[in-house]
């Protein structure tokens, strides 16, 4: 089962602390791998917090870790923190401003138990083709 959801990408205090360990870490993988979902629509789609998810938009997909939204209630729109995986799903084109929109993306998302979240290496081989 896919669900239609909007996709909305930002900073974090996890990403930023995550990150002042090293873009290698254990921590900021775990801070950024991630995609914020409402409780409600985890219920829908069957998914259980910390498991597998695809999240697809026209620009491609890619597998991170469902985490319950800790904001009031936002069904219909997933949030996964500035990175290599937003990066992944989110359009390159920046219509002249020098900055891609990184909020309001369309997108679908999906249990994706059995597919691994990809390390850093292997998904900047796979999306960006350098690693």
């Amino acid at each position: 089962m896919k669900l239609k959801v909007t996709l909305l990408t930002g900073r974090t205090i996890e990403q930023g602390v995550g990150k002042e360990h090293g873009k290698a870490s254990n921590d900021y993988i775990e801070s950024v791998a991630v995609c914020y979902i409402d409780p409600e629509d985890l219920k829908g789609l069957g998914i259980k917090e910390k498991m597998n998810v695809q999240v697809s938009t026209k620009c491609g997909s890619v597998v991170v870790k469902a985490l319950k939204s800790p904001r009031g209630s936002q069904c219909g729109m997933v949030f996964i923190p500035y990175g290599p995986w937003a990066n992944a799903v989110t359009y390159p084109e920046t219509d002249s401003v020098g900055m891609p929109s990184f909020k309001g993306t369309p997108a679908e998302i999906e249990p994706a138990e059995e597919k691994p979240i990809l390390d850093l290496k292997r998904l900047l081989n796979e999306q960006f083709g350098k690693g």
